[in-house]
């Protein structure tokens, strides 16, 4: 236990904080992962990000000393989300055969996305911030963060709603689907993809590829229409 802590305070010090301690969650978290048999509510990004914070409060870690290990890994993003067009190109027959209904499938999540969480937000009274940051929920984060800072919303809290969208996007997201008559991977990987961006796409891509190729479209498409749209949704809904 001494030596785990000398190499704890060693570690605070430097960038690789961060960077460790994150691995060590995330591996942790597929960990139990894998002994609750992949349920859907043992999803690992909820539990790692549980973890993380559970050390860094034990432990007295100021945010700033952990991220400046762990943006490593946040930089990450951006490479991982361009991934998704790896599936997208396998299937791209599928994506073309689809052409017709995905563009007013997407169009119409991104618009029910955001105004039913402005209109919700606005009805239980939430501040005009609050409504600002919640409106781009569904889009990825940095795209979100961007769309909030335009709009008069609050950037780090519009991040904080993205990732709450996407976890459970990802662990209700099948099961709802299916519970209503939805068999197709398309529509699913669609779904997925507007309504829970990259985490619940990664959630549906383990199960079928055709659902991470539609659902990586979905992103990309869903990050366009949303930035256009909600700054227009703002000055109609919010006052």
């Amino acid at each position: 236990m001494t030596q785990l802590f000398h190499v704890w305070v060693y570690l605070e010090t430097t960038p690789l904080l961060g960077l460790v301690a994150t691995l060590c969650a995330w591996q942790l978290a597929l960990r139990i992962t894998a002994i609750a048999h992949g349920h859907a509510l043992a999803h690992p990004v909820p539990i790692a990000i549980a973890l993380l914070v559970v050390v860094l409060l034990a432990t007295g870690t100021p945010y700033a000393a952990y991220f400046q290990g762990a943006q490593y890994i946040h930089f990450l993003l951006g490479p991982a989300t361009v991934a998704l067009a790896i599936p997208m190109h396998a299937n791209l027959s599928r994506i073309r055969a689809s052409a017709g209904a995905i563009l007013p499938a997407i169009l119409a999540g991104s618009v029910t996305a955001a105004v039913s969480a402005m209109l919700l937000a606005r009805l239980f009274g939430a501040p005009r911030a609050v409504i600002l940051s919640l409106a781009p929920k569904s889009v990825t984060t940095p795209i979100a963060m961007g769309i909030a800072e335009q709009i008069g919303g609050n950037p780090s809290l519009a991040a904080v709603f993205v990732l709450f969208t996407g976890v459970v996007a990802g662990l209700i997201g099948v099961p709802a689907l299916r519970l209503i008559g939805v068999r197709d991977w398309r529509a699913i990987g669609l779904a997925a993809g507007t309504a829970g961006h990259g985490l619940a796409t990664a959630r549906v891509l383990v199960v079928s590829e055709t659902a991470g190729a539609f659902g990586g479209l979905a992103i990309g498409l869903n990050g366009v229409i949303t930035a256009m749209l909600v700054p227009l949704l703002a000055t109609l809904l919010v006052r």
